[in-house]
This record gives C-alpha cells, sequence and structure tokens, in this order.
C-alpha cells in the first residue's frame, strides 16, 4: 500500500488519451462493479481507492496493489462527471488468435464504428452469444477507452478485439462465408444460413460499411421492419442490429445440429 503523488495523478489522467494508454501500456477501470468484473483477467499496475472504501470493501489480495487517495485527487483522474471511490490501472494484454478459432467459429467485424457505447454493447453480446474474436478497423473506437470499458460490464474480460486492415485481413480469409446487413439485402429470416465458421460485418453509424469492405461480402443480408409500413425508423442501431444477426445466426444453427 501507498498513498498517491502528483505522478501517480498525471499517469491516471493521461491515460484519457489513446497516445498516452499504447505509450504506457496501460488502460483505467472505474468504479467497483468494474473493477470487480475485471479484477482476474488483467494485471493491475495500481488499485486506488479511497480509504473509506478500501475499509468496506477491500480485501487482502487488493492490498498490495493498493494506492490510496482522497475524494478531490480521484475526482482530478476521473473521466466521469460522478467519479467513483476506486480505479483499476491495469495493463494492456498482448492478445492473438489462430487460424483454426477463426475457420471454426463465428467472428465479428466491425468496421469504423465511433461510438464508445456501441462497441461496448456489441462486445456484451458477443460475449453473451460465445464470440470470442472481435476483428476492427485501425479507425473504430480504441477498447480501452475508459466509455467502452464501462459499456462491456465485463466482457473485455472474454472478448478479444485485434485492430487490423480488414481489407487485407479479409483477404487471407476469401475461402469463409462473409455476412453483412444491407437495405437490400435477403431477408435474414427466410434466407439460408452458414453453419460453420464466418465473419459477421457491421458498419458505421452513419455510412454502413465502406464500399471497399462491402466488396468482400459473399451474403447480403437485410433486416425487415415488422410490420412494413411507409413511415417509421430509417434503420437499426449497430448494436441492435448486431443483437438481431448474431442471435438468429446462433438460432439456425442450433435449430440445424
Amino acid at each position: 500500500m501507498q498513498d498517491i503523488n502528483n505522478g501517480i495523478i498525471k499517469l491516471v489522467s493521461s491515460l484519457a488519451v489513446k497516445k498516452y494508454r499504447d505509450k504506457e501500456g496501460l488502460f483505467v477501470a472505474e468504479g467497483w462493479k468494474c473493477v470487480r468484473d475485471t479484477w482476474n483477467a488483467f494485471n493491475c499496475h495500481y488499485l486506488i481507492a479511497t480509504r473509506a472504501w478500501y475499509d468496506q470493501q477491500g480485501t487482502a489480495e487488493h492490498y498490495p496493489k493498493l494506492v490510496i487517495a482522497h475524494k478531490s485527487q480521484m475526482a482530478r483522474m476521473s473521466q466521469f462527471t460522478t467519479p467513483s471511490d476506486v480505479m483499476a490501472v491495469y495493463e494492456i494484454p498482448k492478445i492473438s488468435y489462430t487460424h483454426e478459432e477463426v475457420h471454426s467459429g463465428l467472428n465479428i467485424v466491425l468496421d469504423n464504428i465511433q461510438d464508445p457505447g456501441n462497441l461496448g454493447t456489441i462486445m456484451r453480446l458477443a460475449d453473451w452469444y460465445g464470440v470470442t474474436n472481435i476483428f476492427a478497423s485501425k479507425s473504430t473506437v480504441d477498447v480501452y477507452n475508459h466509455k467502452v470499458v464501462q459499456a462491456t460490464m465485463g466482457a473485455i474480460s472474454r472478448v478479444k478485439v485485434h485492430y487490423c486492415d480488414l481489407d487485407f485481413f479479409l483477404d487471407d480469409y476469401a475461402d469463409m462465408p462473409v455476412l453483412g446487413t444491407f437495405l437490400d439485402g435477403d431477408n435474414i429470416y427466410s434466407t439460408k444460413l452458414p453453419q460453420g465458421g464466418a465473419f459477421v460485418i457491421f458498419g458505421n453509424e452513419g455510412q454502413g460499411i465502406s464500399p471497399k469492405i462491402a466488396g468482400h461480402v459473399t451474403q447480403r443480408l437485410h433486416i425487415p421492419a415488422m410490420p412494413r409500413r411507409g413511415a417509421g425508423s430509417e434503420s437499426l442501431n449497430v448494436g441492435i442490429a448486431a443483437a438481431i444477426t448474431i442471435s438468429e445466426l446462433r438460432r439456425t444453427h442450433l435449430l440445424n445440429k
């Protein structure tokens, strides 16, 4: 245990910016639920908490990493309007995937997703439906952004997000089915869906799947409005579209076992 100092405050505050997260190899999980859900998944650098929090919630397991701070100091480091009484500074893990798990599993591909809440939601549904790997364009919001970490509700501990050049990456798996949702696609509820390994792409909140990445799609799907009507929402939120698509893929796979 140690008391906080200006060096730690400066370090933690800097981690709000991706450049410094990359430089230091660290990210922040803030709030007791977030810390609890991630504690066993990452190597903790610091556990920063108020004395009151530690007296009520702390354990001997926390003690070696513990840094005590006042509420005013927590507020200086917090990225939220209402700062919490505890935050963990974790090391960013080195993650990898194998060609075997990609070929045999369902894989999510994210093309320029910008909203942290959407990425967090998609990671939660991936966790729920047993999707281990997400492949994201380099322009997609950083998974270690504090809003994403919070929105995953612990899924960041189990779902891996790999950032890559999607065009080159999908070229390497040209033998696999690639699904995407479009307004002119086939009805997702009545078309035959792949049963083995596949990619399913979700695009930018405003622009959808970019033309270059859409060129890799082998099956265009559409989620129809029900009942059909002339007026209504123009499109679905990408997180909702992802939930419907992944759910339908899993459902049809179970039906055809």
